[in-house]
């Protein structure tokens, strides 16, 4: 199995879109492999199917030049930071080896966020531990824990650690978000209106962006909180 050096957990198909796709596409750029797990279909949201999701998250992988996605098709809604979820985790850690894990939100207005969030978190510790041992199609699995794991921020307003200048990657961000036709606005749809599906949703996705973007001194920025302080060799390498 191809390692990979991001590996993105998301609790649905667009989380990472909304959050951190320009951060993506900037490493996909770098030439870096970067990989998608998405922990549900996102089936219990308001438009769409399971099966029209599943088609839109394959496009954006595409848009992306992902080099991995898989669901793990946990229950959305109901899917919880336990040990046996913790344990299918574990298995995607050891299979794609990630020198950089990126999750949701640390706490946001979806609880799937938030609990996503602790999943991979708790995850990427446990995957590291020897003790707990796992098979990938019926091969024993070495132990590995990332070396760094970061959070992007989704609706409520997070202070970030670091913000990722994405203005070059900006209309790639979008593409890959409005490959999920059947969840943004659309003036023709006769789906009932969702909190996303409201017309001023993607403006207030380039807002935010714009934000973190002037805080930088850039035009559109992506932000994220860190586990630990952010360690530097060289002073020149802050933006």
């Amino acid at each position: 199995m191809e390692k990979l050096d991001i590996l993105v957990f998301a609790a649905h198909p667009d989380d990472a879109e909304l959050g951190c796709s320009g951060t993506i596409a900037s490493q996909v750029a770098k030439g870096k492999k970067v990989g998608i797990v998405d922990l549900t279909k996102g089936e219990m949201g308001t438009r769409g199917t399971p099966e029209i999701r599943m088609k839109e998250a394959d496009e954006a992988a595409k848009i992306l030049g992902l080099t991995a996605r898989e669901n793990m098709g946990f229950k959305d809604v109901y899917f919880k930071d336990d040990e046996a979820h913790r344990i299918e985790l574990v298995k995607i850690i050891r299979k794609y080896r990630p020198e950089m894990v990126i999750a949701n939100a640390i706490e946001d207005r979806h609880p799937d966020h938030g609990k996503g969030s602790n999943l991979a978190t708790n995850a990427c510790f446990m995957s590291g531990l020897r003790k707990i041992e796992t098979t990938f199609e019926g091969e024993a699995q070495d132990p590995w824990r990332p070396k760094h794991v970061y959070h992007f921020i989704q609706n409520n307003y997070i202070e970030p650690d670091f913000i990722v200048d994405i203005s070059d990657f900006w209309e790639t961000k979008v593409k890959s978000i409005l490959a999920y036709q059947s969840q943004f606005f659309d003036p023709d749809s006769k789906e009932p209106a969702s909190f996303i599906s409201d017309p001023e949703f993607l403006p207030f996705i380039e807002a935010r962006a714009r934000d973190f973007g002037h805080r930088i001194l850039t035009i559109y920025g992506e932000g994220f909180t860190s586990e630990r302080y952010i360690g530097i060799e060289d002073l020149f390498d802050l933006k």
